[in-house]
């Protein structure tokens, strides 16, 4: 082709190409940012799972923890907590007007070992934890959960867990008793 007919051709060639290679490129951007997305989406249903799985691997330590103090069962009781001179248990008892913290292993282990000495029968195990709130932090966590004592009413509980070699262990506790509830009206 020649003359204007011809340099209309080329033009409209040109911009075809332009459009052809835009929409291409639009393509192909658009379609990594969908595989990129499905990816993230992906590592976040990964990631809840592994939280449900840490969750659950930290209610079996609690409960197997509560169960050997309520046994009296020192060594498995022991087996649940970080020995260092850093952890914490606390202990409120509002109805009994009792408080008590032990700081470090060596005095919360003697606190619990002089306890099962002064109270040696087993008491009975509370219902078992099915419920708790859990912030995963690496490593560790923090978890609160209520539960109901038979024997002393509702309580509050806060734990500190670390990771030790795979296996979650607590390395703080602080228990808030508060009794039975009284109705007011009687």
């Amino acid at each position: 082709m020649s003359g204007a007919a011809g340099n209309n051709f080329e033009k409209y060639s040109m911009t075809t190409k332009k459009i052809m290679i835009f929409t291409l490129l639009t393509f192909l951007f658009t379609t990594s940012c969908e595989e990129v997305k499905k990816q993230g989406t992906e590592e976040i249903v990964k990631q809840q799972i592994d939280i449900e799985h840490e969750k659950e691997a930290i209610l079996e330590t609690l409960n197997n923890e509560t169960k050997a103090a309520f046994q009296r069962d020192y060594e498995a009781w022991s087996e649940k907590w970080v020995h260092d001179s850093n952890i914490t248990k606390i202990y409120i008892d509002f109805p009994e007007s009792i408080f008590s913290e032990s700081v470090g292993w060596n005095e919360i282990s003697q606190f619990v070992k002089a306890f099962i000495d002064d109270h040696p029968e087993p008491e009975p195990i509370p219902k078992l934890l099915d419920k708790i709130d859990v912030r995963l932090y690496g490593e560790g966590a923090w978890v609160t959960y209520e539960q109901q004592d038979s024997l002393r009413g509702r309580k509050r509980e806060t734990r500190l867990m670390e990771k030790v070699n795979g296996e979650w262990k607590i390395a703080g506790m602080q228990t808030t008793i508060y009794g039975f509830q009284t109705n007011e009206t009687e």
